[in-house]
């Protein structure tokens, strides 16, 4: 058997996403690449490790077993290089942070400084919706999660890092009546949703539900950036996070319409499970933020305050 490591990691991709399209994704790597890889792969071996069925991808026990295989031959490939680097006094291993989609546009900012000052640290951050981010915190996958919604089904412990605000808005066309009773403004709007499970949705939901608002759902999309793209092309509006639409807002844009009860607000809060044990490398990334947050605040997000 002649098999990569680069074959190894592809393959176990495919098992852990059930998919040559996501893996393709997640790897960033063209579709046939993953699908060549996979069949060198396959071809060293006498018993199937996968079947196709219809456009579906399914793995076979065996399959399942090389995989596993294949996952503590990487892990160890890791920890020599871990090793290597702490032979020289380095701080190494992997940190693991899963973030809400949104949290895209704040959790690099409390990272490059840190990540900078450790070579030997390998970032593994999964930017996805709130329910698979709680998933991999509650599976203990991650290190920590970046959330603007606390779950009320884990135990946890935080860390806050930023507050965040969420408004009405629309692109820079529509004209609204000043003194609109906010019922009355919501009554022909055309809203643009988030899909389940996104912590935006759930504050949208929640503003809506204690306002007693009766709302048109004009559409459901899958990430901040195509709700965004949505109300520029002008197919309705939302109520969206103002982390996201920093660059549009000082374009003129978008605009933010004055609505009674906003911003609503929570906080970006860095999240893990409670009592769970951290390893070196998170220990030294949680004394870095209790220590650098503020000032990383002050430096990056000054401009939030005007609004």
């Amino acid at each position: 058997m002649n098999y990569t490591l680069n074959q190894l990691q592809i393959f176990l991709k495919i098992v852990q996403t059930e998919s040559v399209t996501k893996a393709s994704e997640e790897l960033h790597l063209t579709q046939p690449a993953v699908s060549i890889q996979l069949k060198n792969f396959q071809d060293q071996f006498d018993i199937p490790l996968t079947e196709v069925i219809g456009r579906k991808i399914f793995i076979t026990d065996f399959g399942r077993e090389i995989a596993a295989a294949a996952e503590n031959i990487i892990n160890q490939v890791y920890a020599i290089n871990y090793k290597t680097q702490a032979y020289k006094g380095q701080l190494s291993g992997r940190l693991k942070i899963a973030v809400v989609s949104t949290g895209k546009y704040v959790m690099p900012y409390f990272l490059t400084d840190f990540m900078n000052e450790h070579a030997g640290i390998e970032l593994l951050m999964d930017v996805t919706n709130k329910s698979k981010v709680i998933n991999s915190l509650e599976n203990n996958e991650v290190d920590f999660a970046l959330v603007s919604i606390l779950p009320q089904s884990l135990q946890i412990e935080k860390l806050d890092l930023l507050q965040n605000k969420l408004f009405l808005v629309g692109n820079k066309k529509p004209k609204f009546k000043k003194g609109i009773s906010t019922k009355g403004l919501f009554q022909n709007l055309p809203l643009i949703f988030r899909e389940k499970g996104s912590g935006t949705r759930q504050a949208m939901e929640v503003f809506f539900e204690k306002s007693n608002l009766t709302v048109i759902k004009k559409m459901e999309l899958t990430s901040n950036e195509a709700v965004k793209q949505a109300i520029l092309a002008g197919l309705g509006f939302s109520i969206m996070p103002l982390i996201g639409i920093k660059n549009e807002l000082h374009d003129q844009e978008l605009q933010i319409i004055d609505v009674r009860g906003m911003p609503i607000k929570t906080t970006w809060s860095l999240i893990w499970l409670k009592g769970k044990k951290h390893s070196p490398v998170s220990i030294s990334y949680l004394e870095y933020l209790k220590k650098s947050k503020n000032q990383i605040v002050k430096d990056t997000f000054s401009w939030y305050e005007q609004y």
